[in-house]
């Protein structure tokens, strides 16, 4: 039996085993904190994260379920946060993802290792939903993981059983896809690549390229550097209130990418370009991407798994808060008792990233040497907002006067 300790992180009051070394917060999110720690026994530095009051309300039960079910169901993949432990608190492996100055070698190797893990998140039948800088773990050793499957949710080739995703789709803005706002007639694996996207571009520039204040302002961002949606793709927004808001705004030209990061590798404007594609049905797929040229230093499709199984979200229908607590229970309980080796292991050694020349030396000593000077998370960078769409949302305010601009700002996100 483990004999265990107790230290404060964040108000919060951690009871762990004592193998565990306290090192530093790192964070706290809508219903858990962080803090990394140090194994000990294993000389490994770990994440420990405590959900907290998730038993008050339905939701929080059910994220936390969720997360727990998808984390179990993916352990062993080597881009994906993996359980070390759980004893009501989940232990991860990695330190926080560092904002840092980075060259186009970095830029290669963490969006390859994103898109490796979202390869086999997709091949599950998943959509992770809120793809993030956030969300990525990276350690020095430029290693990098996926995490919190909070908002996660099953995909269907059939488009009625995509229906309700904006139901607890409370992600950040910034990272999310139009066709979400917008009310498209499907929603696809489309949406997590314009999440890549919109991170690889907070690498290429060093701050987030679409930063709203509100949804309106954030659809006026996209379409001020996008430009304006053709009417095919027009006529697939389901949102009758924004095609007249769209159609109500003077034709926006494209900005080219390379304008906005003329230092930027052409092939990963390229990709960029693709990943950032305004139609979900043009935007480029997961196993498209890691083929790319920008990634071809890395790409190798017997080193890219898919999972086996897809994921079973059956337990999503339970909405008793004690039943999901005793599944949550459930859950631990195989964990602690060995059954996870029963469970989907990666099919074969390709789920362990083979390092193949990651990095050069010079780049590795870059990234360790600014690591150790500061830890700051890309999504603290500054404010931007380009002329453009500045400019773009005066004129909107202008054009549609008599429009309701709050009744359009729930429907985007959400509450209407």
């Amino acid at each position: 039996m483990p004999s265990y300790q107790s230290f404060p992180v964040l108000n919060q009051q951690f009871i762990v085993d004592k193998k565990y070394q306290f090192i530093r917060e790192m964070g706290q999110g809508a219903y858990g904190v962080v803090c990394a720690a140090k194994d000990t026994e294993k000389d490994e530095q770990v994440a420990i994260k405590k959900v907290c009051r998730i038993f008050e309300k339905n939701i929080l039960a059910k994220r936390a379920l969720r997360e727990v079910k998808l984390l179990k169901h993916f352990n062993g993949h080597e881009n994906i946060t993996s359980i070390i432990d759980m004893d009501i608190v989940n232990f991860q492996d990695f330190n926080e993802l560092s904002g840092q100055p980075l060259t186009d070698a970095h830029f290669q190797y963490f969006v390859y290792q994103i898109c490796r893990g979202l390869k086999y998140i997709h091949s599950a039948n998943v959509l992770h939903r809120d793809l993030k800088p956030g969300n990525l773990l990276v350690n020095a050793d430029c290693e990098l993981k996926i995490c919190d499957f909070g908002l996660a949710r099953g995909y269907s080739e059939n488009p009625e059983s995509n229906a309700g995703f904006m139901t607890e789709y409370v992600a950040t803005r910034w990272y999310r896809a139009p066709e979400i706002m917008l009310s498209f007639q499907n929603y696809t694996k489309a949406i997590d690549m314009w999440s890549v996207g919109c991170i690889f571009a907070e690498m290429l520039g060093g701050k987030p390229l679409f930063k709203g204040r509100d949804y309106v302002d954030q659809l006026n961002q996209i379409l001020g550097i996008l430009g304006t949606p053709d009417e095919e793709t027009l006529r697939r927004v389901g949102s009758d209130r924004a095609q007249v808001y769209i159609r109500s705004l003077p034709r926006m030209p494209r900005i080219p990418f390379q304008n906005l990061y003329p230092r930027a590798n052409p092939l990963a404007i390229d990709l960029l370009n693709k990943l950032l594609e305004f139609d979900p049905s043009r935007r480029i797929t997961v196993e498209e991407a890691l083929a790319h040229p920008y990634l071809s230093a890395y790409h190798d499709e017997d080193d890219e798994p898919s999972h086996t199984q897809t994921f079973d979200f059956s337990f999503e229908v339970v909405d008793s808060i004690e039943m999901m607590r005793e599944m949550i229970a459930q859950e631990v309980r195989s964990f602690k008792n060995g059954k996870q080796a029963s469970l989907q292991p990666p099919a074969n050694p390709g789920a362990n990233l083979r390092r193949k020349e990651s990095l050069s030396a010079q780049d590795r000593e870059t990234l360790e040497r600014t690591t150790a000077q500061a830890r700051a998370t890309v999504n603290e960078s500054s404010h931007m907002r380009t002329d453009s769409s500045v400019a773009a949302a005066a004129v909107a305010n202008r054009a549609i006067h008599h429009m309701e601009v709050d009744e359009l700002e729930k429907e985007l996100s959400g509450r209407a």
